[in-house]
C-alpha cells in the first residue's frame, strides 16, 4: 500500500459552480504534470484517492461522503446540500477561502449570512482548515460542537516524488513568499522592506514575484534595491516548475497576518525549506519554532539572517519541521482523520 492510500474511504470535494473542472485521484497525489497540485482543497480529495468536483450531477454519480465548499453568496452550495441530502448523502461544509479578511468580507451582508448559517446547521458537519474557522463553526453549531472538526490541509511530504529538496550548497538568497500589495493583512511591502535590510547585511539576493505589471515594477523600484541584489520575476511556473523555484533558496520569508491554511508554507514543507514569519495554519503547525505567530519582526529577522548564514541551523530546523509534517500533514494522516470525521457525522 503507498504512503497516502486510504483503504477503503474516498471523499468527493464539491466546488459547485467552481472554476476547476473535474479531477479523479485513484493514485493519490500522483505524477508532477497533474491537472491541479495536490494542495489546497484538492489535497482532501487527493489524500483519500476521491475526486475534485464542480458539477452537482457529477458528485451525486460518485456515491462517496462529500465536503461541499462554501464560496460566493452560498447560493449554489445551498442547493447543493440540498440535493445531496435528499440523495442520502454524508455531507460536511467548509468555507474555500478562510482567511479573516475573506471571512469578513463574504459575511458582512446579512442576507448572504442568514444563508451561511443555514448551511452551517443543516449539514452533517463543519471541516475548517484554519482553527479560527473551526471556531465560527462551533459558535453557530453550539448544541453540536463534535461535528466540527479542524483538519488542516494536508501536503504529500510522504510521497517520495513530491520531494523537492535540494543541498545547502545549491541554495542561495530569500524568496519572498507574498505578491499582494493591495491586501494590508498580506504584509508585503513590509516583508520586502526586511528582506532588503537582510540583503544589505548578508550580501544575499532577494527573489520576489511581480504580477502587477508596470505598477508592481514600480513599487519594487521605489524600494531602491541594489540592482544586483533583486531578482525579480513575473513567470507563472506549473507547479512543480514553482517548486524548484522555492527550492533554489536557503529561506522563504513572509510577514502574512492573515490566518490563512499557508500554502506559502506548505510549498516550503514540500521544498524541505524554512519558511519564516506568517500565522498561517501550516505555519503555525509545521514551522512553530519560526513562524510569526507571536513573534516580533526583530525576532523575525535575526532568526532569518541565521537560517541564510549557518548551514546546521537551517537543517536542524528543516528537519523539525519535516518531523512535524510527518506527524500531523501527511497524506495518510490527513486521509485517518477524514475518515474518522465523515465516519462520525454519518452515524
Amino acid at each position: 500500500m503507498m504512503p497516502n492510500e486510504s483503504p477503503g474511504f474516498r471523499l468527493t470535494v464539491l466546488n459547485p459552480g467552481g472554476r476547476d473542472p473535474e479531477q479523479f485521484v485513484p493514485e493519490g497525489a500522483g505524477e508532477l504534470g497533474r491537472q491541479h497540485a495536490p494542495v489546497n482543497y484538492h489535497s482532501f480529495a487527493a489524500c483519500t484517492r476521491g475526486s475534485f468536483q464542480r458539477d452537482l450531477k457529477q458528485a451525486l454519480a460518485q456515491e462517496t461522503p462529500v465536503l461541499l465548499l462554501l464560496r460566493g453568496d452560498f447560493r449554489a452550495a445551498e442547493r447543493a446540500l440540498a440535493a445531496l441530502k435528499k440523495a442520502g448523502r454524508t455531507v460536511a461544509v467548509s468555507l474555500k477561502e478562510t482567511g479573516l479578511h475573506q471571512i469578513a468580507k463574504q459575511l458582512c451582508d446579512s442576507t448572504r449570512f442568514a444563508r451561511f448559517r443555514r448551511l452551517i446547521v443543516q449539514a452533517d458537519g463543519c471541516l475548517a482548515t484554519t482553527p479560527e474557522a473551526a471556531d465560527l463553526f462551533r459558535s453557530l453549531r453550539s448544541e453540536q460542537p463534535e461535528r466540527v472538526v479542524f483538519i488542516p490541509t494536508p501536503y504529500p511530504v510522504d510521497d517520495a516524488r513530491w520531494d523537492f529538496s535540494r543541498p545547502w550548497a545549491e541554495r542561495s538568497g530569500i524568496l519572498v513568499g507574498t505578491r499582494e500589495w493591495n491586501v494590508p493583512s498580506r504584509n508585503h511591502l513590509g516583508a520586502l522592506l526586511l528582506a532588503r535590510s537582510l540583503s544589505e547585511r548578508t550580501g544575499e539576493t532577494v527573489t520576489v514575484f511581480n504580477y502587477d505589471g508596470r505598477s508592481g515594477a514600480k513599487r519594487l523600484a521605489a524600494l531602491e534595491f541594489p540592482a544586483s541584489r533583486l531578482h525579480v520575476t513575473d513567470r507563472h511556473f506549473p507547479y512543480a516548475d514553482y517548486l524548484r523555484e522555492v527550492s533554489r533558496h536557503k529561506v522563504v520569508l513572509q510577514l502574512d497576518t492573515s490566518f490563512v491554511p499557508g500554502q506559502v508554507a506548505g510549498d516550503a514543507l514540500l521544498c524541505r525549506s524554512i519558511c519564516v514569519g506568517g500565522n498561517g495554519t501550516i505555519d503555525r503547525v509545521a514551522f512553530a519554532d519560526t513562524c510569526g505567530f507571536g513573534r516580533s519582526g526583530s525576532l523575525i529577522a535575526e532568526m532569518t539572517e541565521l537560517f541564510l548564514r549557518d548551514e546546521a541551523a537551517h537543517d536542524a530546523a528543516v528537519a523539525a519541521s519535516q518531523q512535524r509534517a510527518s506527524e500531523r500533514l501527511s497524506f495518510a494522516v490527513g486521509a485517518r482523520q477524514l475518515e474518522e470525521f465523515f465516519t462520525k457525522i454519518s452515524a
